[in-house]
């Protein structure tokens, strides 16, 4: 690129202003998630890592909070910024990878409209800095092809590194990165100098933090991640839900542009070497075919394919370089459009749409926390008890529940953060009244009653119904060896 040619597009700039601000209000308006309270319980625990994740999430939680404070906004604070620098970094890739300015802004723009990515890029979970760090080092990758600099390297590497302290998907980018020098013309002779295997010692020297805390701590992460890819048993079932559910995640007009994309990509590899395309696509490559193995025998989540989807956005943004001007034009209405509804349900206290409304997920944490308060001041309870990480981490908000709150299972999640909890006074347990029986907290404590139902917000739900119970009398070691 010439230097002019190198200058970030106005264009580009306002993409990543306006979609920043738009996530930035949706991120202070809409309450905290199960799991991003959970969290913002690690950010007061700092550490080099927790049982389900690698640190990242915790430390951004815990910077944004310093800004922020203790709120919705403080703990999505650097997520949703961060989904802004990644929306600029793919803008800035496909510009890279010799594709035209229009084309860098769409892909940039089309990022957004991605409904994982619109819907999950505010949201303060591991996903958010795993995506930032793989596209940083896809674009630090393309700098080198780009210049012949090879201190580009250095910086995928510290980039790959920061993206295993996310999220163990990062792992993928050392097989992908192989995959690209593979097929690109010449790649293999990188090899043969020292800059990608510095690169590779950076990497390793940045996650290391993660991996001596896990050797600390009988390698539970690793454990409990690691041991998702064994297969038990096949679910074939599970390929085509994995399919459709990212045809529908990804954005379906998206979908379909950027399975052309890669096509047109790989076919033009030869006619025109130059043309990186195949760059973002083949590092994301050994990624997207194990979550497809994956599939066969387990569910695949909604978000866990979203560091790729940077790289299948250029692809689309590449394909409708030959696509019809109402094609183009759609993308971002569709994604934009519902997004925007999906939003502003989950922002305000707008009629519930059935028991499968995700919002039900979000709303009336406060008054539950109250009507359970008043009962724990009534039954003379000095604790309250949950069996999920999820309850547990929303009741310990502060302001709502004025007593200890312990999650009684997987007590390896807490370390020692809850030792100072006295359960040898009674207490309430409870948790979604599906999931929670007497029998069960019998094999605990000596005495167990049944103090009925709370709901959380209106109407009835599978979702919503809590039993409760008032407790006393722990048979076992509760917070050390938990209540199985």
């Amino acid at each position: 690129m010439s230097p002019d040619a190198a200058r970030t597009p106005s264009r580009l700039w306002l993409i990543v202003a306006a979609v920043t601000v738009v996530r930035l209000l949706a991120a202070a308006a809409i309450p905290l998630t199960e799991d991003e309270a959970y969290y913002r319980l690690w950010a007061q625990h700092l550490q080099a890592g927790y049982l389900d994740h690698p640190p990242m999430i915790a430390w951004w939680i815990w910077l944004g909070q310093l800004v922020a404070g203790d709120t919705a906004l403080g703990a999505r604070l650097v997520p949703a910024l961060a989904t802004g620098l990644t929306t600029w970094l793919v803008g800035d890739l496909a510009r890279r990878l010799d594709l035209s300015q229009a084309t860098g802004e769409r892909a940039a723009l089309w990022y957004n409209a991605t409904f994982t990515v619109a819907l999950g890029g505010l949201l303060a979970t591991p996903d958010t800095p795993a995506c930032l760090f793989w596209t940083l080092a896809v674009w630090c990758l393309a700098r080198q092809h780009q210049s012949g600099d090879g201190r580009w390297w250095l910086g995928a590497g510290a980039a790959a590194g920061l993206s295993c302290l996310s999220k163990y998907s990062g792992l993928f980018l050392a097989p992908g990165v192989f995959v690209w020098l593979l097929l690109a013309p010449g790649g293999l002779k990188q090899l043969a100098k020292p800059w990608p295997w510095l690169a590779a010692v950076v990497a390793v020297l940045v996650f290391a933090p993660n991996v001596v805390w896990n050797a600390a701590n009988d390698w539970m992460t690793f454990e409990k991640q690691f041991g998702r890819v064994g297969a038990k048993a096949l679910h074939l079932e599970r390929v085509p839900e994995f399919l459709v559910t990212q045809f529908l995640l990804l954005n379906p007009i998206i979908a379909v542009l950027a399975a052309r994309g890669v096509a047109r990509g790989w076919k033009a590899r030869r006619t025109d070497p130059d043309l990186a395309v195949l760059l973002p696509i083949a590092v994301a490559a050994p990624f997207i075919l194990y979550l497809a193995a994956h599939s066969l025998h387990a569910r695949v989540q909604g978000h866990w394919p979203v560091p790729a989807f940077g790289a299948l956005v250029i692809c689309a943004a590449y394909a409708a370089e030959r696509s019809r001007p109402w094609v183009r034009r759609a993308v971002p209405i569709l994604g934009f459009g519902l997004s925007a509804l999906a939003l502003i349900h989950l922002a305000t206290p707008s009629p519930r749409l059935g028991d499968s409304d995700p919002a039900l997920h979000l709303r009336a944490w406060p008054e539950l926390s109250q009507d359970l308060e008043t009962m724990r001041l009534a039954q003379g309870a000095t604790w309250v008890g949950t069996k999920s990480y999820g309850v547990a981490a929303q009741l310990d908000i502060p302001g709502r529940i004025q007593a200890p709150i312990v999650q009684i299972a997987d007590r390896q999640r807490y370390f020692d953060w809850q030792k100072g909890a006295d359960l040898t006074g009674p207490g309430l347990v409870l948790d979604l009244a599906r999931r929670t029986k007497a029998e069960d907290l019998q094999r605990c404590f000596a005495k167990v009653q049944p103090l009925g139902v709370l709901d959380r917000g209106d109407g009835r739900s599978r979702w919503t119904r809590y039993a409760v119970f008032r407790v006393a009398g722990p048979k076992v070691d509760v917070l050390k060896a938990g209540c199985p």
